[in-house]
């Protein structure tokens, strides 16, 4: 018979990841992995009939966000995000592409023209378009591995009904090696089994059912497993990562840094910014980030988080100074860029407007 474990004792635990019901915080339990993290999230999938490709046309990697602009002008634009290409069908014109559908998704029965870009270029044009439903399947379940049981969670297993098991809306946090948390991940969620863990003690594997939690992508792991070893301790480590890799990493800079207690830097402070890799808009906030905050920082991640930084507590206080060093990589990559609805617009002067209304003296070096 398994010995109760306090829940105290719970949270002063070597665990990585932490299970907590969201509404009163209490901790359901403590564990060093997780199963089923990593995966495949549902995508919507559409037909493009009559494609026309424009320039370069659309690469297999689309995007990280893929803009569809109907040709009904009334209409609002919608966003597939991690968007693919995938095989065009034999003997058709049509083109097949992914993604994870924005909250709103395309407008209810619309099937006329619709246009897409990038946020950079026009991909393509097709005379109408539909939704392919998906064959409905199964996630794979989130197993706990190894996890250390909270008295409440006990208590629930103990009583084994349906609502017991039902744990409705609960937060998995995860934390770095060095116990500074990284990220949340909320789950939708009940308890589907458990058993006594390989891993001894009064430990078990609690398996939990998994629809509607949204794995996290696997291209993304090898960067996860990284920042679970703790921060970045130098400046570029994300360098060498494409587009795609590069959002993912931000996306774990923002989480963090979103987080943190920042220590804001006195007025007039001098900071420096490395240009020598921003190539794409993810680049582009990575290394403000790091200007400001130094390696692994974050300062923004579009133009209106950006000002939030600015007027924010993100470790900068104004008036103070930029030296932006390779500003005209920056230039060439960010000048030529669209609204989601297509319209043309400089990204690279539209930072600049904000950092020097945000009090920052810009010199480009």
């Amino acid at each position: 018979m398994m010995s109760a474990v306090h829940e105290d004792e719970v949270a002063r635990g070597s665990a990585l990841y932490t299970l907590t019901e969201t509404e009163h915080g209490h901790v359901w339990g403590v564990c060093a992995e997780v199963e089923g993290l990593f995966g495949e999230s549902e995508r919507g999938t559409y037909e493009l009939f009559g494609w026309v490709s424009q320039g370069a046309g659309m690469p297999a990697w689309a995007g990280r966000r893929v803009w569809l602009v109907p040709g009904d002008e009334p209409l609002d634009v919608w966003l597939l995000e991690d968007a693919e290409r995938l095989e065009q069908r034999p003997g058709t014109d049509s083109l097949v592409l992914t993604g994870l559908d924005d909250y709103e998704g395309p407008p209810e029965g619309y099937r006329g023209r619709v246009r897409v870009h990038d946020g950079r270029r026009w991909l393509g044009s097709c005379r109408e378009f539909t939704r392919i439903l998906s064959a409905e399947r199964t996630p794979p379940p989130l197993v706990l591995r190894g996890l250390a049981p909270s008295d409440r969670l006990r208590a629930a297993l103990a009583k084994g009904t349906r609502r017991a098991l039902d744990l409705e809306e609960a937060c998995l946090e995860i934390r770095d090696r060095h116990r500074e948390r990284l990220t949340d991940l909320v789950l939708w969620t009940t308890i589907k089994a458990w058993s006594p863990s390989s891993r001894g003690g009064d430990l078990i594997d609690l398996e939990l059912d998994a629809r509607g939690f949204t794995p996290v992508p696997e291209y993304a792991q090898p960067l996860w497993e990284r920042w679970l070893t703790g921060p970045p301790e130098t400046a570029n480590t994300w360098a060498g990562l494409d587009t795609r890799r590069r959002g993912a990493w931000h996306d774990l800079v923002r989480e963090r840094g979103c987080r943190l207690s920042h220590h804001d830097r006195p007025a007039a402070h001098a900071y420096e910014l490395d240009g020598r890799y921003i190539t794409d808009e993810p680049a582009l906030y990575l290394a403000l980030g790091e200007a400001v905050n130094g390696p692994g920082g974050y300062f923004g991640g579009c133009l209106a988080a950006l000002d939030d930084c600015l007027r924010g507590t993100f470790g900068y206080t104004a008036p103070a100074t930029l030296i932006w060093r390779d500003a005209e990589t920056a230039r060439e990559h960010l000048s030529r860029t669209l609204t989601p609805e297509g319209e043309p617009y400089d990204l690279f002067t539209e930072v600049l407007e904000a950092l020097t209304a945000g009090g920052m003296t810009v010199t480009l070096a």
